[in-house]
Order: C-alpha cells, then structure tokens, then sequence
C-alpha cells in the first residue's frame, strides 16, 4: 500500500495481484458490473435503433431534406451509414481478450499502477444512482486502455469511449478497440448538420438511458508537453444538455487524473512539437512500438476524484425553464449564459485534474536542470531538490516521494530511470544532447538536437507548473512594479495573466481570484507579507521569489522570440514556410531559447497577441499571415524578461 507525502486517498498496486496469479484466470472471471438502477444494457443494434427513430434526429433529417432536395428517406440512410460509422459494438469476448494481452504489456512497462481505491467505491455508487461521464486527462495513448483496465479489475461498468477517426485506419485493431467500447467521431465536423445531430443523439442516447460511463477527454487531444491544454466544451455541452432539458434529474462528472514516471511516447512528443509530422496511426506502426516492451517506464498512478454533480453547480447559475419554451427535440443554441457556464465548468474540472496529478522526483529534477542548461553539480542538485520539495508541499503538492529513504537515493533512482535524458559525469548531471558519431551537424541541425532534449525534459517539468504558475506571476509582477502598493503590483499580475491564460489553465474571469490564492501562497512560504495597501517582500523569501521568477523564464523569453520572429523580422510572417523555421532555429539557437521553437508556444502565443489585438490574422494567397497593429505588448514584455544574454528589438 502506497502513501502521498499530501494524503488523498491510499493507492492500491492492481499490479501486485497480477504478478502473483493468473492473467488467463483474471480474464476469464465473472464479470457482474452494477449498473444505473439496475437496468440491463441493450443490444448495440437496438441503441441504434433508438437513435435512428428519436424525435430529434428526425426533425433534423426533415431540415436537411428540405434544404438540399433530397428525400427523406436517402437523409435516413445517410443517418445510418453515419451511425454505423461511428458506433461501437461493446463485446464481453474482446474485452477479455486485452484484459488478458493488457496485463500481460502492463507488467513488463510499469513497475505498479496504482489506483486510489475510495475513488473507486465513489464511482461505483455514482454509476448506480445517475448517468456518469468520465473525464480522465490525456497525456498518453495509454489513457483509455488503462481506464477500461481498471474498470474491469474492479468490477465496474465498462465506459464507451470517444475515438478519433484515426484509429479507423488501424486494420483489425481499429474493430477491436470498437468491440472493446470505442465510438469514433471525426476531429471536424464543419457546418455538417446530419453528422452533428446523429452524433448528439448517439451520446445523449447512451447518456439518458444509463447505457454505460460515457468517456471522454476534456483537452480533446494528447496533450504533447506535459501541460493541461484548454478544454473543448463540445462534447461537454451534449452531456449536459439532457440535465438541462429535465430528461435526466442530474449528472456526474468524474474527473480522473492519470500520472506517468515516464511517458511512453516521450521520444516522439518533442519531435512533433518541433514540426516533424505525426506518425500515422497504423497496425504495423503498432507492431513496431514493441520495442518499447524492453524499456522501464517506471510507476503510474491513476487518480479517480469526486463525482461533481451538474446539478448543484447549475443552482443559481442556469435558468432551465427557458428550456420549457421549445420543443426538447428541436436543437437550440445554447444561450450565452449556459455556453459561460459550461466553460466554467470544463476549466474546473482540467483544475480538478490538475490538483489530483501525482508528482513524482523527477519533475523537480527536470525543473533544476533547465534552470540550469549547462549541468549541476550532483551533490548540488540533491540539496535543490529537497529544498524544492518542502516548497512544493508547502503550495499543496500530490508529491509521491518515497518515504525513509535519503534523497540522494532518491534521486538518484530517478536519474537511472531518465538516463535516455540526463547523464551523470564526473559528479556533474546535464542533459542528453544527441550527436550522431562521425557526421558533422550545422548549427541549426546542433540547435534542433538541442531542442529535441529541452523539450523532451520540459515535458516533466510541465506537470508541476500549475502548482507554481500562479505564485511565479506574482513574483515576476513583484520584481517589475513601480511600487508595492497593492493595487500596482496587481496590474502587473493582471497583465502577465492576460498573455500566459492560453499558456496554462486559468479560468476566465478568475484574475482576482487567482491573485489572493498567489498572495496567501507566498506569505504561507514566508517570501511575502500583506499589509493593508502594500504588499512587501521579505528577506527570508528572496531565494523562493527568485526561484519562482525563474519558472516563468522560459515562457517571456519564449514569446518575445515568436513576437520578435512574428512581427519584426517578416513582413509577412507565415510560421510555415521554411525559410520562417530557419529564422526560429537561428534566433532561438544562439539565445538558448529553445522551447520558443515548440510549436505549442508559437500557437498559444500568437493566440494571446490576437486575442489583445496585438496582431491581426490576414489572408495572403493560400496561407495565413500576422500584421502588427502596436508595439505595447512587445515593449512590457521586454520589461518583464529576463535573458541572459542581451536582445534588442529593432
């Protein structure tokens, strides 16, 4: 039985069981779920069924008729191809079959996953009282194996999951994962109305009978740097939509957080934010990821959180008698108030998630050792370390660190199991850059390698950086105010959170919010104290404040190498052209800033600068370009960066 230095709840290893008895004996055992008031799930054909001949889906068959001139009857069709398309085929006989092949893959890759077993007993009662979605967070294409996993391990009804198209092209495995609950939706669905109101009903379908846990990702797609991404409220507003109507008396939304010691497709993450393309889903690419069966990944933790019900967050927030006022079966917009509320809500959950992230040593290392690019001294990075921890436990850290053993060991450990990203040398850790033996690399073929190793380790470091974000931006706001009076060192905070709110999860509207949780964090570790107008730094805390301002280091110098790259030095900056890509490696490779190439950062950033009217998106030939409209952004930034080595805009 595992322990958190912060306790939750205690996490079982489901793993141990397995190691000790029978994988064949284990899939082949009664399997008796309880299920939403006891009802007995209907056959896929029949869910089909429901959903061809629903009211709502036939009223919009009807439209689509009507507007392009073809009978209702071919609408219908192409209702039921698409339906066939994308509907799952549950089958008991095929999740045996990766009950067996999952544990078998499971304990050669993780030494333990471990589940926190109250969550699961919540789940189990929620499942029996009310429709329930849940909403793991998505850093790996482990995420929705490993939850139907552990749904089967304890007995709890099986979710259908959401699934891009790009499984489909995966012969036979494509139909397995449908067997096994998959139903695929395409990334886009454009301004296809039949596609939209047959994907709708299909869900609110399964939702409204109780058909099964629904499964979905919040954040859409894997997320490739170790960050929270901002939440799609699509699928998220269908699965609220029978609460609002009355069809259901309420929902529950279980967030789930799954943590990885290491991530399985670290090697390719990095690359795909530099630009190299993503490699297509295939069954012989499948075949090929078997090497990965001789690798360490190290533990995972699978973190189930309480159920949030729809309907208690909805109290005095929705109206939903305007519901009342239109026929349910007729599709409506939603209105402004409950689209607010729906976005609240998705950004609470990916919050939820975060809180319950279990962090283990490596994060803090990774952290270290990109504040410091040229390498520490082992001994040093030891003592850090520990430092670290106590801060991060002071801010409320999920930290999983090994209990009665010295740190040295425990760092240690965590540097073996990394030794594809760091080496140690003569007493001295730095990271792993690759330089193939014998061929001589141009300098922007040496800053690619480079980079390929920043973000590779940028992607640990990123699961804590919820825990730090919002006190960093204090600490930054603090070094560049005029004054301490309260209300000028909070014009500072606003305006860094205005840029970096694509960057991290911070709700909308929550500026204020999040400002008192940064200053009651800082005076909790002593680094500041809060006087009635002024907020005033304490000697004690200046290795802290400096600490947390080097967090956001990256991030400024990040964005003022995209606004520099962006604005000043093309006229017509286009991130993907070629010769654009030589600029980025050039300017990032000799300023050391080598996240700014991530493609994730030059998309969130220019995000921002649209979204404060810095920059306007203009259509040039067939590609997109961004004009300047003024140079305040730029100029704060400058203000709050702070580069090691001197860069002057023109």
């Amino acid at each position: 039985q595992l322990n958190l230095c912060d306790k939750r709840d205690d996490f079982e290893d489901i793993l141990e069981e397995r190691r000790n008895s029978s994988d064949l004996r284990y899939a082949l055992r009664c399997y008796t779920p309880a299920l939403y008031k006891g009802l007995v799930p209907c056959k896929a054909s029949m869910l089909k069924n429901i959903v061809l001949q629903s009211d709502s889906l036939q009223y919009v068959i009807s439209q689509v008729s009507a507007e392009c001139g073809e009978s209702q009857e071919a609408v219908q069709e192409e209702a039921s191809l698409l339906l066939e398309e994308m509907a799952h085929r549950l089958q008991l006989g095929t999740i045996r079959f990766f009950a067996f092949t999952l544990s078998k893959a499971f304990k050669v890759l993780f030494r333990s996953v471990c589940v926190n077993e109250e969550g699961i007993q919540r789940l189990q009662q929620a499942i029996q009282e009310h429709p329930v979605v849940l909403l793991p967070s998505h850093r790996s294409y482990m995420d929705f194996l490993m939850m139907s996993y552990i749904l089967y391990t304890y007995d709890l009804a099986l979710p259908v999951i959401a699934a891009g198209m790009d499984f489909m092209s995966m012969k036979f495995v494509g139909e397995m994962l449908r067997m096994s609950g998959a139903f695929f939706i395409r990334r886009s669905f454009g301004g296809d109305k039949l596609y939209w109101a047959v994907f709708s009903e299909y869900v609110k379908t399964m939702l409204r009978n109780g058909y099964a846990p629904i499964e979905f990702f919040l954040e859409g797609t894997r997320s490739r740097t170790g960050k929270s991404l901002t939440p799609k409220t699509g699928l998220l507003n269908i699965v609220m939509e029978p609460f609002f109507k009355g069809e259901v008396f309420d929902v529950n939304l279980v967030p789930v957080s799954i943590s990885y010691e290491r991530i399985l497709e670290e090697a390719l993450y990095a690359r795909e934010l530099l630009g190299v393309p993503k490699p297509k889903e295939s069954t012989s690419g499948l075949l090929k990821a078997r090497r990965i069966l001789s690798e360490d990944y190290g533990s995972m933790h699978v973190y189930f959180g309480q159920p949030v019900s729809v309907r208690s967050l909805a109290q005095g927030h929705i109206n939903r008698s305007q519901y009342n006022l239109v026929p349910r079966h007729i599709p409506q917009k939603p209105a402004a108030d409950t689209q607010s509320f729906v976005n609240d809500t998705a950004y609470r959950l990916v919050r939820l998630q975060e809180e319950s992230m279990v962090l283990k040593p490596w994060v803090l290392v990774a952290m270290l050792l990109l504040q410091n690019p040229d390498g520490m001294d082992l001994s040093t990075l030891t003592e850090q370390a520990d430092w670290l921890r106590r801060l991060a436990l002071t801010f409320g850290a999920f930290l999983d660190w090994p209990d009665r053993e010295p740190c040295s060991k425990v760092i240690s450990s965590s540097l073996v199991l990394h030794k594809n990203l760091v080496c140690v040398s003569g007493g001295r850790v730095r990271l792993v850059v690759d330089e193939p033996s014998g061929a001589e690399l141009s300098t922007n073929e040496m800053a690619f390698n480079q980079a390929v190793s920043v973000l590779s380790c940028a992607s640990y470091r990123n699961q804590i950086l919820h825990l730090f974000v919002r006190p960093a931006l204090l600490a930054v706001a603090l070094q560049t105010a005029n004054s301490n009076r309260r209300d000028e060192v909070y014009n500072c905070f606003n305006f860094l959170w205005n840029v970096f709110s694509n960057e991290f999860i911070l709700c909308p509207g929550a500026a204020v919010q999040d400002f008192e949780e940064a200053c009651f964090l800082l005076g909790k570790c002593g680094a500041i104290q809060e006087l009635q107008q002024d907020i005033v730094t304490c000697q004690s805390g200046q290795t802290t404040l400096a600490f947390l301002c080097s967090v956001l280091d990256p991030f400024l110098q990040g964005y003022q190498v995209i606004l520099y790259i962006n604005i000043y030095h093309h006229k017509r900056a286009c991130a993907h052209t070629h010769k654009h890509c030589f600029v980025f490696l050039t300017y990032a490779g000799s300023l050391k800033c080598y996240e700014a190439l991530s493609s994730d950062m030059q998309k969130n950033a220019l995000a921002a600068l649209m979204r404060l009217k810095t920059v306007r998106k203009v259509k040039y030939d067939v590609t997109f370009a961004f004009s300047k409209t003024h140079r305040g952004l730029v100029s704060h930034l400058v203000m709050y960066c702070r580069f090691s080595r001197p860069f002057i805009f023109c």
